[in-house]
């Protein structure tokens, strides 16, 4: 869909993907099985369709980026936000050291404030 890792400014020019932004998804529920077995059969997990924000920690400092996920499971980093005070990342990060999952964090709800009022999003 996109050539390009955009910018937070790009992204405030993309009303589609402000108004699919899935705020309370965790980026571990994304890599949860499509089906799995219960006692009661087998359990499908509802598609995923939207974006989502993660918090990024595989390079020395935490990097937050906006996610693209479709219902049939293809995901896409869309865009990069330098932007953000490093400080709101770090604590979002520490405060969810247990969510974990291969170096990506969720956002917390101040980094979720911050992208808010910078998206216009109330």
């Amino acid at each position: 869909m996109y050539n390009k890792v955009l910018s937070l400014d790009e992204i405030k020019e993309e009303p589609f993907v402000i108004e699919n932004i899935l705020w309370d998804l965790e980026p571990k529920e994304l890599m949860e099985p499509r089906q799995k077995i219960t006692d009661e059969g087998v359990q499908k997990r509802k598609p995923i369709k939207g974006y989502i924000f993660y918090i990024d920690t595989m390079n020395e400092k935490p990097i937050l980026f906006l996610m693209r996920h479709t219902a049939v499971d293809y995901a896409e980093t869309l865009a990069k936000i330098d932007e953000i005070p490093q400080e709101l990342l770090i604590e979002a990060v520490e405060e969810n050291k247990a969510k974990a999952y291969f170096g990506m964090y969720p956002i917390n709800k101040k980094v979720e404030g911050w992208l808010r009022k910078e998206l216009g999003v109330l």
